[in-house]
């Protein structure tokens, strides 16, 4: 059985993109390619534990294992030496991009505190998203009485848009709470 939000998209959004940017071909209408989890940890650097349980946490969010990210480039103010562990990172492709898409949007954004809606303007040119949350407790999957330290992950969404308002168009019909202006 396909994921939820992959038919809502097959049957309800491809139509209105189709409608609001008038595509002849479907194959023409923008998807999400891959929604990337991230979490930058400078601690890292001191305590490796941490980015143990920051990988857990991220595999509990996503259903699947992370990757360590390492340090590209040396920089001495930051203490930081080419190759040192300084993240977790996790790809999100197929049916585990939907569900994920899903969970996020109906379980774990309103569970924000005070939320208002996102940030309709942090697309990058090209039709892709970047959403940064403050911390990992909003996602039902995490026990709160486990976590050790409150750490904040950055979620960007990929899209074959070609610019920001078909972007925007896209995540608004698969359910994203943008913020009104």
């Amino acid at each position: 059985m396909p994921p939820r939000m992959k038919d809502h998209y097959e049957q309800q959004v491809i139509s209105g993109l189709r409608e609001r940017f008038g595509y002849d071909n479907v194959m023409q209408v923008p998807r999400l390619t891959k929604i990337v989890v991230n979490i930058g940890m400078g601690v890292a650097l001191t305590d490796a534990n941490a980015l143990d349980k920051a990988a857990e946490e991220v595999s509990q969010i996503t259903g699947q294992k992370p990757i360590i990210t390492r340090a590209k480039k040396s920089i001495a103010n930051f203490r930081l030496r080419e190759g040192n562990p300084i993240g977790v990172c996790t790809t999100l492709r197929g049916p585990r991009m939907y569900e994920f898409l899903d969970r996020l949007i109906t379980a774990a954004l309103p569970r924000i505190r005070d939320f208002q809606g996102l940030n309709p303007n942090a697309f990058d040119g090209r039709g892709n998203y970047s959403l940064g949350l403050r911390e990992q407790l909003i996602f039902p999957e995490i026990d709160y009485d486990k976590v050790d330290k409150v750490r904040g992950l950055q979620v960007t969404f990929v899209t074959t848009a070609k610019s920001d308002d078909e972007g925007r168009k896209l995540l608004e019909l698969m359910g994203m709470p943008f913020r009104k202006n």
